[in-house]
């Protein structure tokens, strides 16, 4: 067994050298952001060890299964640490809680903070203990075990982001896709607001909207903009936040990038875009921010359509693949790179690429 206090270590500097390397030949003129060393992680996810002395947050190696007791999370936001804190001592306190309990989820924005407990048992004969638990530490706590949920407190959020001197409003909860760090994710939706200043636009298209979180800043440099996602939870949030902060001009639907481009290409129509005329629309640019496998090949195709490409990534070797197809038709105006997580080997890109 082995104790820790944080992540293993990869330098900033070093991260960025192993970047430019990777797209070496493909651009060269990086813009580069730093993030906070600690401090910055709003969600953190953690599973438990119990032994003669307690209960602790562990990490296991899935491939060795070696245990990492977690003593100290200094990459999790101040809140989240604290609570770490405060919830294992309350749990340490209430031995029925701890019965079969696997796992924790922490989500925090600048406003809010929840928690979820994982469980192998039955939640409803813990419902009264967890609820207390949830008036003690005056927390949003949700419970979950198979087909089963309970809420204390509520498990919606508020976020705030401060861009360009405007404040955005989203509500969210733990099942919706979030920006791990804050302080990343409003630098790079600025870094989109500057470099699009300078296009000529129309209309934007983006599938993978998730709650809005790019949609609604990027709607301010479009005439309109349609903006899909499979979720309902995240279609239901975005639909809620658009209203929150006054954006008039974005219509959202639940599609997934198949269904959308079946409407867009005529093939089919779907009740789920009632009131929604395609032919209104003139997209001049696309934005995409995929999962880390990167775009499904059709999506691929379906992307390089279009004029300008916006295209927001997690994974860099799945951008780089992906560019080799999109480079056939289009040119990079603008590559930046995000270091989205801190002292860890991942990074976050943002690339902007205009037809050839």
């Amino acid at each position: 067994m082995y104790r820790q206090k944080s992540s293993s270590l990869m330098l900033f500097e070093e991260k960025i050298k192993l970047a430019k390397g990777l797209f070496e030949g493909i651009f060269s003129e990086f813009e580069c952001f730093k993030s906070p060393l600690n401090a910055y992680r709003t969600r953190a996810e953690f599973g438990f060890y119990k032994d003669e002395g307690g209960l602790f947050y562990a990490m296991f190696d899935p491939k060795t299964k070696k245990k990492f007791i977690i003593e100290d999370f200094e990459l999790a936001v101040l809140p989240i640490q604290a609570m770490m804190k405060s919830l294992l001592s309350e749990l340490n306190l209430r031995l029925t809680l701890t019965y079969k309990l696997f796992g924790a989820e922490f989500l925090a924005t600048k406003n809010d903070l929840s928690v979820s407990l994982l469980y192998h048992t039955d939640i409803n004969a813990l419902s009264f203990e967890l609820d207390d638990l949830s008036q003690k530490l005056n927390l949003k706590l949700i419970a979950r075990s198979k087909g089963k949920k309970l809420v204390f407190k509520g498990e919606s959020l508020l976020q705030s982001l401060e861009i360009q001197g405007k404040t955005w409003l989203y509500e969210l909860n733990n099942d919706c896709f979030i920006q791990p760090n804050t302080a990343i994710n409003e630098i790079m939706i600025k870094w989109l607001l500057d470099k699009l200043a300078t296009h000529t636009r129309d209309d934007l298209l983006e599938p993978y909207c998730g709650y809005g979180n790019f949609t609604l800043p990027l709607s301010l440099m479009f005439r309109k903009v349609l903006a899909t996602e499979l979720s309902k939870t995240n279609i239901n949030f975005a639909l809620k936040n658009a209203s929150l902060n006054k954006a008039q001009n974005v219509n959202f639907a639940r599609l997934s990038s198949k269904e959308l481009m079946k409407a867009l290409r005529g093939e089919r129509e779907f009740y789920r875009l009632k009131g929604i005329d395609l032919k209104d629309f003139t997209f001049s640019h696309i934005f995409v921010d995929p999962p880390r496998a990167g775009l499904e090949e059709e999506l691929l195709s379906f992307v390089a359509e279009f004029s300008n490409i916006i295209y927001i990534s997690c994974n860099p070797q799945t951008l780089k693949r992906d560019l080799t197809v999109l480079l056939k038709t289009h040119k990079i105006s603008n590559f930046a790179l995000f270091d989205q997580f801190a002292k860890t080997p991942h990074l976050e890109c943002g690339v902007i690429l205009s037809k050839i």
